[in-house]
Protein backbone atom coordinates (compact mmCIF):
# COMPACT_ATOMS: atom_id res chain seq x y z
CA UNK A 1 0.00 0.00 0.00
CA UNK A 2 1.54 3.48 -1.16
CA UNK A 3 1.95 6.72 1.20
CA UNK A 4 0.58 9.50 -0.36
CA UNK A 5 2.71 12.48 -0.19
CA UNK A 6 0.37 14.66 2.66
CA UNK A 7 0.91 11.63 4.84
CA UNK A 8 4.87 11.84 4.34
CA UNK A 9 4.44 15.67 4.91
CA UNK A 10 2.65 14.88 7.98
CA UNK A 11 4.98 12.89 9.24
CA UNK A 12 8.18 14.99 8.48
CA UNK A 13 6.58 17.89 10.53
CA UNK A 14 6.33 15.78 13.52
CA UNK A 15 9.18 14.27 13.90
CA UNK A 16 10.85 17.85 13.04
CA UNK A 17 8.80 19.00 15.86
CA UNK A 18 9.89 16.53 18.13
CA UNK A 19 13.22 17.39 17.40
CA UNK A 20 13.04 21.15 17.69
CA UNK A 21 11.02 20.19 21.32
CA UNK A 22 13.76 17.82 22.80
CA UNK A 23 16.55 20.61 21.26
CA UNK A 24 14.08 23.81 23.09
CA UNK A 25 13.67 21.13 26.88
CA UNK A 26 16.87 20.06 26.99
CA UNK A 27 19.24 23.56 27.45
CA UNK A 28 16.04 25.43 28.67
CA UNK A 29 15.59 22.14 31.61
CA UNK A 30 19.37 22.27 32.45
CA UNK A 31 19.18 26.37 32.34
CA UNK A 32 16.63 25.92 35.35
CA UNK A 33 18.67 22.91 37.25
CA UNK A 34 21.14 25.45 37.37
CA UNK A 35 19.14 28.61 38.36
CA UNK A 36 17.30 26.69 41.18
CA UNK A 37 20.13 25.01 42.13
CA UNK A 38 21.84 28.66 42.73
CA UNK A 39 18.57 30.05 44.50
CA UNK A 40 18.63 27.13 46.89
CA UNK A 41 22.19 27.12 47.93
CA UNK A 42 21.56 31.19 48.94
CA UNK A 43 18.61 30.22 50.46
CA UNK A 44 20.29 28.02 52.63
CA UNK A 45 23.30 30.08 53.37
CA UNK A 46 21.20 33.01 54.19
CA UNK A 47 19.02 31.43 56.79
CA UNK A 48 22.05 29.84 58.21
CA UNK A 49 23.23 33.79 58.38
CA UNK A 50 20.10 34.44 60.07
CA UNK A 51 20.80 31.95 62.91
CA UNK A 52 24.54 33.54 63.34
CA UNK A 53 22.56 36.79 63.85
CA UNK A 54 20.75 35.65 66.37
CA UNK A 55 23.51 33.69 68.19
CA UNK A 56 25.62 37.07 67.82
CA UNK A 57 22.80 38.93 69.25
CA UNK A 58 22.44 37.28 72.35
CA UNK A 59 26.22 37.17 72.77
CA UNK A 60 26.33 40.72 72.69
CA UNK A 61 25.06 40.64 76.49
CA UNK A 62 27.27 38.20 77.37
CA UNK A 63 30.44 40.73 76.74
CA UNK A 64 28.93 43.10 78.79
CA UNK A 65 27.96 41.30 81.68
CA UNK A 66 31.54 39.83 81.91
CA UNK A 67 32.80 43.31 81.91
CA UNK A 68 30.82 43.95 84.36
CA UNK A 69 31.99 40.76 86.31
CA UNK A 70 35.00 41.62 86.21
CA UNK A 71 34.80 44.80 87.56
CA UNK A 72 32.74 43.62 90.75
CA UNK A 73 35.39 41.16 91.06
CA UNK A 74 38.01 43.51 91.53
CA UNK A 75 36.36 45.54 94.01
CA UNK A 76 36.05 42.46 95.73
CA UNK A 77 32.37 41.75 95.53
CA UNK A 78 32.51 37.42 94.49
CA UNK A 79 29.05 37.17 93.69
CA UNK A 80 28.17 37.25 89.61
CA UNK A 81 25.89 40.02 88.83
CA UNK A 82 22.34 39.82 87.69
CA UNK A 83 23.25 40.74 84.33
CA UNK A 84 25.44 37.69 83.94
CA UNK A 85 23.48 35.07 84.96
CA UNK A 86 20.78 36.30 82.92
CA UNK A 87 23.08 36.60 80.04
CA UNK A 88 24.22 33.06 80.28
CA UNK A 89 20.75 31.76 80.00
CA UNK A 90 20.07 33.78 76.93
CA UNK A 91 22.91 32.10 75.44
CA UNK A 92 22.08 28.86 76.60
CA UNK A 93 18.76 28.75 75.10
CA UNK A 94 20.20 30.18 71.39
CA UNK A 95 22.58 27.34 71.40
CA UNK A 96 20.02 24.52 72.16
CA UNK A 97 17.88 26.03 69.37
CA UNK A 98 20.90 26.68 66.37
CA UNK A 99 23.70 25.78 68.45
CA UNK A 100 23.86 21.73 66.25
CA UNK A 101 23.95 24.07 63.05
CA UNK A 102 26.28 26.51 63.88
CA UNK A 103 28.52 23.95 65.34
CA UNK A 104 28.84 25.50 68.87
CA UNK A 105 27.66 23.32 71.26
CA UNK A 106 31.09 22.32 72.31
CA UNK A 107 32.63 25.86 72.77
CA UNK A 108 29.96 27.07 74.28
CA UNK A 109 29.68 24.35 76.86
CA UNK A 110 33.32 24.78 77.46
CA UNK A 111 32.98 28.72 78.34
CA UNK A 112 29.93 28.23 80.31
CA UNK A 113 32.40 25.93 82.56
CA UNK A 114 34.58 28.21 82.63
CA UNK A 115 32.10 31.03 83.75
CA UNK A 116 30.60 29.16 86.80
CA UNK A 117 33.79 28.98 87.89
CA UNK A 118 34.95 32.76 87.71
CA UNK A 119 33.43 33.44 91.86
CA UNK A 120 35.94 30.83 93.19
CA UNK A 121 38.84 32.47 91.76
CA UNK A 122 41.63 33.40 94.13
CA UNK A 123 45.55 34.67 94.66
CA UNK A 124 45.03 38.56 94.66
CA UNK A 125 43.64 41.35 92.39
CA UNK A 126 46.19 40.03 89.28
CA UNK A 127 45.00 36.37 89.63
CA UNK A 128 41.17 37.39 89.71
CA UNK A 129 42.19 40.09 86.41
CA UNK A 130 43.84 37.04 85.22
CA UNK A 131 41.01 34.78 84.82
CA UNK A 132 38.34 37.45 84.04
CA UNK A 133 40.94 37.55 80.97
CA UNK A 134 40.66 34.24 79.85
CA UNK A 135 37.00 34.07 79.86
CA UNK A 136 36.56 37.06 78.21
CA UNK A 137 39.17 35.39 75.63
CA UNK A 138 36.79 32.37 75.19
CA UNK A 139 34.14 34.35 74.52
CA UNK A 140 35.64 35.96 71.39
CA UNK A 141 36.87 33.30 70.20
CA UNK A 142 33.10 32.04 69.99
CA UNK A 143 31.89 35.11 68.24
CA UNK A 144 34.61 34.18 65.56
CA UNK A 145 33.22 30.66 65.33
CA UNK A 146 29.90 32.05 65.24
CA UNK A 147 30.90 34.50 61.97
CA UNK A 148 32.63 31.23 60.33
CA UNK A 149 30.19 28.98 60.86
CA UNK A 150 27.18 30.99 59.93
CA UNK A 151 29.37 31.88 56.92
CA UNK A 152 28.41 35.62 57.87
CA UNK A 153 32.28 35.95 57.41
CA UNK A 154 31.54 35.49 53.42
CA UNK A 155 28.90 37.40 53.03
CA UNK A 156 28.43 38.72 49.08
CA UNK A 157 26.84 41.98 50.29
CA UNK A 158 29.18 45.04 51.61
CA UNK A 159 26.80 46.09 53.85
CA UNK A 160 26.20 43.07 55.50
CA UNK A 161 29.56 42.17 55.30
CA UNK A 162 30.55 45.58 56.63
CA UNK A 163 27.88 45.50 59.44
CA UNK A 164 28.81 41.94 60.64
CA UNK A 165 32.64 42.87 60.50
CA UNK A 166 31.52 46.03 63.49
CA UNK A 167 28.98 43.81 65.48
CA UNK A 168 30.53 40.77 65.95
CA UNK A 169 34.41 41.87 65.60
CA UNK A 170 35.19 45.75 66.40
CA UNK A 171 31.89 46.26 69.10
CA UNK A 172 32.99 43.28 71.61
CA UNK A 173 36.96 43.84 70.85
CA UNK A 174 36.32 47.30 72.76
CA UNK A 175 33.92 46.35 75.05
CA UNK A 176 36.43 43.83 76.20
CA UNK A 177 39.32 46.59 75.44
CA UNK A 178 37.84 49.61 77.77
CA UNK A 179 36.76 47.19 80.29
CA UNK A 180 40.29 45.92 81.01
CA UNK A 181 41.89 49.90 80.28
CA UNK A 182 39.06 51.08 83.56
CA UNK A 183 40.40 48.24 85.49
CA UNK A 184 44.18 47.95 84.93
CA UNK A 185 44.22 52.25 85.22
CA UNK A 186 43.16 51.59 88.76
CA UNK A 187 45.19 48.33 89.45
CA UNK A 188 48.20 50.15 88.32
CA UNK A 189 47.39 53.00 90.79
CA UNK A 190 47.26 50.67 93.35
CA UNK A 191 50.52 48.65 92.41
CA UNK A 192 53.37 48.24 93.91
CA UNK A 193 57.44 48.75 90.98
CA UNK A 194 57.08 44.99 90.51
CA UNK A 195 53.40 44.77 90.03
CA UNK A 196 53.50 48.12 87.76
CA UNK A 197 56.07 46.59 86.02
CA UNK A 198 54.12 43.78 84.69
CA UNK A 199 50.59 45.63 84.53
CA UNK A 200 51.79 48.60 82.87
CA UNK A 201 52.31 47.47 79.30
CA UNK A 202 48.91 45.22 80.07
CA UNK A 203 47.24 48.87 80.15
CA UNK A 204 49.26 50.72 77.31
CA UNK A 205 47.95 47.47 74.96
CA UNK A 206 44.28 47.92 75.94
CA UNK A 207 44.71 51.55 75.35
CA UNK A 208 46.00 51.09 71.87
CA UNK A 209 43.40 48.17 71.49
CA UNK A 210 40.47 50.33 72.70
CA UNK A 211 41.26 53.48 69.54
CA UNK A 212 41.98 50.87 67.23
CA UNK A 213 39.10 49.03 67.72
CA UNK A 214 36.69 52.56 67.73
CA UNK A 215 38.16 53.74 65.04
CA UNK A 216 37.66 50.32 63.28
CA UNK A 217 34.14 50.12 63.84
CA UNK A 218 33.60 53.57 62.92
CA UNK A 219 35.10 52.84 59.22
CA UNK A 220 32.93 49.35 58.71
CA UNK A 221 29.47 51.01 59.61
CA UNK A 222 30.16 54.16 57.26
CA UNK A 223 31.23 51.98 54.99
CA UNK A 224 27.99 49.69 55.12
CA UNK A 225 25.81 52.79 55.08
CA UNK A 226 27.96 54.12 51.79
CA UNK A 227 27.12 50.44 50.34
CA UNK A 228 23.54 50.01 51.61
CA UNK A 229 20.13 50.59 49.93
CA UNK A 230 18.64 50.70 53.06
CA UNK A 231 16.59 53.54 53.67
CA UNK A 232 17.01 53.33 57.86
CA UNK A 233 20.71 52.60 58.09
CA UNK A 234 22.06 56.08 58.12
CA UNK A 235 19.95 57.89 60.25
CA UNK A 236 19.58 54.76 62.67
CA UNK A 237 23.41 54.10 63.01
CA UNK A 238 24.49 57.59 63.22
CA UNK A 239 22.99 58.53 66.88
CA UNK A 240 23.90 54.97 68.14
CA UNK A 241 27.41 55.54 66.93
CA UNK A 242 28.15 59.64 68.11
CA UNK A 243 26.64 58.36 71.88
CA UNK A 244 28.96 55.37 71.95
CA UNK A 245 32.05 57.21 71.11
CA UNK A 246 31.19 59.76 73.29
CA UNK A 247 31.09 57.35 76.00
CA UNK A 248 33.97 55.92 74.74
CA UNK A 249 36.05 59.51 74.93
CA UNK A 250 35.01 59.53 78.69
CA UNK A 251 36.01 56.38 79.44
CA UNK A 252 39.69 56.90 78.08
CA UNK A 253 39.56 60.23 80.04
CA UNK A 254 38.68 58.81 83.48
CA UNK A 255 41.58 55.74 83.04
CA UNK A 256 43.77 58.51 82.09
CA UNK A 257 46.85 57.10 80.74
CA UNK A 258 49.41 59.46 81.80
CA UNK A 259 48.02 59.86 85.49
CA UNK A 260 46.26 59.01 87.84
CA UNK A 261 43.04 57.54 87.19
CA UNK A 262 39.63 58.96 87.99
CA UNK A 263 37.29 56.50 89.45
CA UNK A 264 34.06 59.00 89.28
CA UNK A 265 34.57 59.47 86.00
CA UNK A 266 35.79 55.85 85.32
CA UNK A 267 31.74 54.55 86.64
CA UNK A 268 30.06 57.69 84.95
CA UNK A 269 31.42 56.27 81.62
CA UNK A 270 30.63 53.21 82.31
CA UNK A 271 26.79 53.78 82.75
CA UNK A 272 26.64 55.49 79.55
CA UNK A 273 28.44 52.71 78.15
CA UNK A 274 25.83 50.42 78.86
CA UNK A 275 23.03 51.99 77.65
CA UNK A 276 25.04 53.52 74.05
CA UNK A 277 26.25 49.77 73.47
CA UNK A 278 23.12 48.38 73.63
CA UNK A 279 21.51 50.89 71.96
CA UNK A 280 24.26 50.67 69.00
CA UNK A 281 24.14 46.78 69.59
CA UNK A 282 20.96 46.64 68.76
CA UNK A 283 20.30 49.17 65.77
CA UNK A 284 23.44 46.53 63.82
CA UNK A 285 21.77 43.76 64.32
CA UNK A 286 18.50 44.96 63.27
CA UNK A 287 19.61 46.02 60.03
CA UNK A 288 21.30 42.85 59.47
CA UNK A 289 17.56 40.79 60.16
CA UNK A 290 16.30 43.05 58.11
CA UNK A 291 18.87 42.74 54.68
CA UNK A 292 18.79 39.22 54.99
CA UNK A 293 14.84 38.93 55.18
CA UNK A 294 14.77 41.17 52.30
CA UNK A 295 17.00 38.85 50.45
CA UNK A 296 14.96 35.93 51.51
CA UNK A 297 12.30 38.03 49.87
CA UNK A 298 14.44 38.70 46.66
CA UNK A 299 15.44 34.81 46.44
CA UNK A 300 11.82 33.63 46.94
CA UNK A 301 10.62 36.21 43.72
CA UNK A 302 13.32 34.62 41.59
CA UNK A 303 12.27 30.98 42.58
CA UNK A 304 8.43 32.23 41.19
CA UNK A 305 10.07 33.51 37.96
CA UNK A 306 12.09 30.34 37.23
CA UNK A 307 9.08 28.73 37.94
CA UNK A 308 7.12 30.52 35.77
CA UNK A 309 9.78 30.06 33.12
CA UNK A 310 9.74 26.51 33.59
CA UNK A 311 6.17 26.16 32.98
CA UNK A 312 5.50 28.29 30.16
CA UNK A 313 8.50 26.35 28.70
CA UNK A 314 7.06 22.89 29.18
CA UNK A 315 3.64 24.54 27.51
CA UNK A 316 5.18 25.47 24.21
CA UNK A 317 6.73 22.54 23.85
CA UNK A 318 3.58 20.52 24.22
CA UNK A 319 1.62 22.43 21.78
CA UNK A 320 4.67 21.68 19.78
CA UNK A 321 4.03 18.34 19.70
CA UNK A 322 0.33 18.14 19.84
CA UNK A 323 -0.40 20.47 16.80
CA UNK A 324 1.11 18.59 14.36
CA UNK A 325 -0.89 15.36 15.72
CA UNK A 326 -3.98 17.27 15.46
CA UNK A 327 -3.04 18.24 12.22
CA UNK A 328 -2.49 14.91 10.98
CA UNK A 329 -5.62 13.40 12.01
CA UNK A 330 -7.23 15.90 10.41
CA UNK A 331 -5.49 15.21 7.23
CA UNK A 332 -6.52 11.59 7.65
CA UNK A 333 -10.06 12.02 7.27
CA UNK A 334 -12.29 10.98 4.62
CA UNK A 335 -13.77 13.98 2.67
CA UNK A 336 -17.59 14.39 2.87
CA UNK A 337 -19.83 12.67 0.08
CA UNK A 338 -20.89 14.44 -2.63
CA UNK A 339 -23.82 11.95 -3.25
CA UNK A 340 -27.33 14.22 -3.78
CA UNK A 341 -29.50 13.60 -0.98
CA UNK A 342 -32.02 11.24 -1.76
CA UNK A 343 -30.26 9.92 -4.95
CA UNK A 344 -30.31 5.84 -5.02
CA UNK A 345 -26.93 4.62 -5.37
CA UNK A 346 -28.15 1.35 -7.22
CA UNK A 347 -28.98 3.67 -10.40
CA UNK A 348 -26.63 2.66 -13.03
CA UNK A 349 -27.94 4.88 -15.39
CA UNK A 350 -25.79 6.75 -17.41
CA UNK A 351 -26.33 10.12 -19.43
CA UNK A 352 -24.69 11.76 -22.30
CA UNK A 353 -22.54 14.16 -21.09
CA UNK A 354 -23.88 17.45 -20.91
CA UNK A 355 -27.45 16.39 -20.81
CA UNK A 356 -29.75 17.72 -18.72
CA UNK A 357 -32.66 15.65 -16.47
CA UNK A 358 -35.94 17.46 -16.47
CA UNK A 359 -37.10 14.82 -13.98
CA UNK A 360 -39.93 13.11 -15.99
CA UNK A 361 -40.75 9.78 -16.58
CA UNK A 362 -41.99 8.41 -20.23
CA UNK A 363 -44.94 6.34 -20.17
CA UNK A 364 -45.07 2.81 -20.09
CA UNK A 365 -44.40 1.33 -23.57
CA UNK A 366 -43.95 4.76 -25.15
CA UNK A 367 -42.37 4.78 -28.64
CA UNK A 368 -39.16 6.68 -29.05
CA UNK A 369 -38.16 8.12 -31.91
CA UNK A 370 -34.97 6.37 -31.94
CA UNK A 371 -35.99 3.05 -31.04
CA UNK A 372 -36.91 0.69 -33.65
CA UNK A 373 -39.89 -1.77 -32.87
CA UNK A 374 -39.27 -5.04 -32.55
CA UNK A 375 -41.83 -7.33 -34.98
CA UNK A 376 -44.26 -9.70 -33.22
CA UNK A 377 -43.72 -7.67 -30.20
CA UNK A 378 -47.50 -6.90 -28.71
CA UNK A 379 -48.80 -3.52 -28.45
Amino acid sequence: MSVSVNDRRTRTRSVLATVLTVLILVPAGILFARVWGDVSDREDSTRLEQQGVEYLTALGPLVSALAEAQSSALSGVSTPPASLTAAVAGVAAVDDRVGADLRTQERWNGLKQRIDQLPKATGGAAAVFQAHVEVTDLAMALYEAVRNNSELVRDPDNDVSHLQQAVAVDLPTAVVQMSRMADLSQLVAKANATQQAQLGPQFGAAVLAVNTSVNSLTDNLQAAVDDTNSPTLSGNLVSGLDAFRRGVELLTRGANPNGAPSAATIATAQTRLQVSLGNLSGITMREMSRLLDDRLDSLGYRTLEALAAAAAVVLLAAAAIVMPLTGRRRAGASPPSSRVPGEDTRDMTVRPAGADYDGSVPAYAEATPTRRERSGALR
